[in-house]
């Protein structure tokens, strides 16, 4: 499944790193930062993923078109649902990241926002797309984006093209 997903990746050593990344990811454990990927695995060490993980480049789109008709087969939806999931954080420099409700925490936090898109039946689900949402505060044009968001969203590496709200 995952060799599908990773062919439009340009080089070998890239679709090599993305099967060891989703290996990691399935497998037990709390924590899935890179360095505990590579120790869970045996690799000799984290470099390859971190270069992965930092530069590969592939068309999102392209993999989560294969990933959907993968699942759609797979799953035969009966339903799609569409969810937001918060995830904490503790800076302010991840891409999205600003003081805003998180259904996760039930609260106002300090958080990115994650939005998806979901088949599933009562047996099984996969998510087949998603995003992170930008608030305005990340809109360059908004009165509620501080002077320094055009500096915070390079740094983030967040494309001039994607829109916040």
């Amino acid at each position: 499944m995952v060799g599908g997903l990773t062919a439009s990746l340009a080089r070998y050593q890239w679709q090599s790193r993305a099967f060891d990344y989703v290996k990691g990811l399935l497998l037990a454990g709390h924590r899935k930062s890179i360095e505990g990927i590579s120790v869970a695995l045996g690799l000799p060490h984290c470099q390859g993923l971190h270069h992965f993980i930092s530069n590969a480049s592939w068309d999102a789109s392209v993999v989560m078109a294969d990933l959907a008709r993968a699942a759609e087969a797979v799953i035969d939806p009966a339903w799609w649902i569409v969810d937001d999931t918060g995830f904490r954080k503790c800076g302010k420099h991840s891409a999205g990241v600003a003081r805003q409700y998180t259904g996760t925490a039930g609260d106002v936090k300090n958080c990115q926002i994650g939005v998806s898109l979901q088949l599933a039946r009562h047996e099984a689900s996969s998510p087949i797309g998603w995003r992170l949402f930008l608030p305005e505060s990340w809109d360059p044009a908004s009165p509620k984006a501080g002077a320094d968001i055009t500096e915070r969203r390079r740094r983030a590496k967040v494309p001039t093209r994607a829109p916040a709200r």
